[in-house]
């Protein structure tokens, strides 16, 4: 059980980081959701710039948008969605989940997963190789050049 403990420990940790990062947030303040689509937009003019942290005019011109839209009572969901037919994908910073850009958001947790089980498979075949002991001639070699040295 001892040598599981720390395994546990960091799957614990792994499932708490899991849940706060997926874990869906209460209800937001008109504000509070602007911030959080303009963060999320990719300013047009800029490069690799959110919307939130651009001066460029077209990303003065989105944030009110946004703000507009969120007025009019439009969900986050349809505001993201009038931005990527308008612009395209190119506009979103962070990439859906789903096709391709799934691949993006699963394959970095998958490469990390096969490593781990990787490292824990050769340290344990490891633990469990026989350990290699002197021949006899090999302790009466060593012992001579100890003799030798005194």
């Amino acid at each position: 059980m001892r040598k599981w403990l720390p395994w546990i420990a960091l799957g614990i940790v792994v499932v708490v980081a899991l849940a706060v990062v997926v874990w869906p947030r209460g209800a937001q303040s008109p504000a509070a959701r602007a911030h959080t689509l303009e963060t999320e937009l990719k300013c047009p003019e800029c490069e690799g710039l959110a919307v939130a942290d651009s001066n460029a005019p077209t990303s003065r011109a989105i944030r009110a948008d946004v703000k507009q839209r969120i007025a009019e009572g439009q969900s986050d969901d349809e505001i993201r969605q009038a931005y990527v037919e308008r612009y395209g994908e190119e506009i979103l910073l962070q990439p859906k989940g789903s096709g391709i850009s799934l691949l993006v958001w699963v394959l970095p947790v998958v490469v990390l997963v096969v490593g781990a089980f990787g490292i824990g498979f050769v340290l344990a075949r490891n633990r469990r190789a026989p350990m290699l002991h002197a021949s006899e001639a090999d302790e009466q070699l060593v012992e001579r050049a100890r003799e030798q040295q005194q």
